[in-house]
């Protein structure tokens, strides 16, 4: 593959709108490159890596950017960030020794599931946030977990389920990508210790793309009125999970 070439500047165009969605509504990075490189026909393990190789920078720079602009809530960060890095690293290893796809139609039927109560919530109008949430350390561990199995479902699995219990949207996307950052960082670890990298032309594209869009999406995220961000990633979830389900048990 060329890396000045189409193919590479395709990837790049890639990592920077699946970052720019990634970091204004906490979601999507993975799902979105992951889809791309699994209709390329690279196998599950490979696709996982690739991706995450790339996440361990732009969610980097995407984390510091959210901290920058105060989104960060330090106590939610640390909840979800210690078991998430547990569970991608399992995660990971998994994958090298069993198919991943087993797992997906259960994932992406859950994130339907929270697609519909999150446009439920945005359709009821404003919401009071709760000061604190419950099970946050399991839900990291699940996140992460399943994030490392399907090459991306961390940012839906864990802003779904933090907004449908009623996390503040602004404190909550900017907790979990700057979470983001270790769970990816175990995660790919893990891969390189198992099975090491390949396709540095696809993640140096990914990478490229996504560190440019990251400081704006931290930026558009203060900006985004509650209402309508929540109905978007209610869209966006529904669209993705959705589709994905329909066809793998089409």
């Amino acid at each position: 593959m060329d890396w000045l070439g189409q193919e590479f500047l395709f990837f790049v165009l890639v990592g920077l709108l699946a970052q720019l969605i990634d970091g204004a509504l906490g979601m999507a990075y993975g799902l979105i490159s992951s889809s791309v490189l699994l209709s390329m026909g690279l196998p599950p393990a490979t696709v996982s890596a690739s991706v995450h190789a790339a996440e361990v920078f732009t969610t980097g720079v995407s984390g510091g950017a959210h901290a920058l602009h105060r989104n960060v809530d330090r106590r939610l960060f640390v909840r979800l960030a210690v078991p998430g890095m547990l569970g991608g690293a399992v995660g990971a290893y998994l994958l090298t020794r069993v198919p991943g796809d087993a797992v997906k139609p259960f994932v992406y039927g859950y994130l339907v599931l929270l697609a519909l109560v999150i446009l439920g919530r945005a359709a009821l109008g404003r919401r009071k946030a709760r000061k604190e949430i419950r099970h946050v350390p399991a839900l990291g561990l699940v996140a992460g977990f399943l994030d490392a199995i399907g090459g991306g479902g961390w940012g839906p699995m864990a802003t779904s389920t933090l907004l449908a219990r009623g996390g503040h949207i602004r404190t909550t996307i900017g907790s979990v990508s700057a979470a983001e950052f270790c769970v990816t960082l175990a995660t790919s670890i893990s891969f390189i210790v198992h099975i090491g990298l390949t396709h540095w032309e696809v993640i140096a594209g990914l990478l490229v793309g996504g560190v440019i869009a990251a400081p704006l999406a931290a930026w558009l995220v203060k900006r985004v009125p509650e209402r309508p961000a929540l109905g978007a990633v209610g869209v966006l979830i529904l669209g993705i999970s959705g589709y994905q389900l329909v066809r793998m048990l089409g």
